[in-house]
């Protein structure tokens, strides 16, 4: 019997660990292009999802009530019951909504009652926070 067969083998050579890491680079700078610019695409649609569960809780308010909140009562209306004028008569105990959300960049929507695109305005104004904006910077919109 020979020595040299049991010889164990204690690790890698640079050569090999270098092929590794070509390896892993090439695979780094194909999936990275695509997996780079997804957050913003998917903060737009949680916006959005976020929205229409707004909007439902404003249409249930409207069921309940005859009417949407006016702007100074906001969206806080589907959380308390407001005090203030006009003052709905068959609010939910429970409130509509457990808390009013902040969009996905940390803003608070914008409402608006009467609004000037429907019966209210429901918007965030994106990632830079100012009202319009083009490309990414466009405010997300209820009526869209």
């Amino acid at each position: 019997m020979s020595f040299r067969k049991y010889r164990f083998r204690r690790g890698f050579t640079l050569v090999e660990i270098l092929v590794v890491v070509v390896i892993l680079g090439l695979l780094a700078t194909l999936v990275a292009p695509r997996v780079i610019g997804r957050g913003e695409e998917a903060k737009r649609t949680s916006t959005l999802v976020q929205i229409r569960e707004i909007e439902q809780a404003l249409d249930l308010y409207k069921l309940d009530n005859g009417f949407y909140p006016v702007t100074d009562q906001g969206l806080e209306a589907l959380v308390t019951k407001p005090g203030s004028s006009p003052e709905p008569l068959k609010y939910r105990n429970e409130g509509y909504i457990k808390k009013v959300p902040l969009d996905p960049w940390g803003s608070p929507y914008v409402y608006r009652c009467p609004g000037d695109h429907g019966e209210y305005d429901l918007f965030s104004y994106g990632p830079d926070a100012e009202e319009g904006g083009e490309g990414k910077n466009q405010d997300i919109t209820s009526w869209e």
